[in-house]
């Protein structure tokens, strides 16, 4: 049974840190603030939860597991808050998201054989 929680855990920590390293990649490509913001914020919930399931499954039942949960508690539910108010707040300072120009996506689409 420990050999199952180990090779769970081990899978859960290398997924986690191929989100996190994915969305590091994601940040450096991303073309304008509100993609690197979205790239960031979607994988930073999701590498982060997966890392720390997989420490609460190393710890097994004990208070570090207890506290694993409440970290993973408060970053579920202040990682999207944050990236919200971010987004809103640069939305009315007048930053303006950059978009593909009109037909952009119909020329790509016609000029395929």
């Amino acid at each position: 049974m420990t050999d199952m929680v180990d090779i769970l855990s081990a899978l859960c920590l290398a997924g986690g840190s191929f989100f996190c390293l994915v969305g590091g990649f994601g940040l450096l490509r991303m073309p304008d603030f509100y993609t690197r913001m979205h790239a960031g914020s979607v994988v930073d919930t999701l590498g982060a939860g997966l890392i720390l399931l997989g420490l609460m499954l190393q710890a097994g039942l004990t208070l570090v597991a207890v506290k694993l949960a409440m970290v993973g508690l408060l970053i579920f539910f202040a990682s999207p808050t944050a990236s919200h108010a971010l987004a809103r707040a640069a939305l009315l300072r007048g930053l303006v998201p950059k978009v593909a120009p009109p037909g952009a996506a119909t020329e790509d689409a016609s000029s395929k054989p």
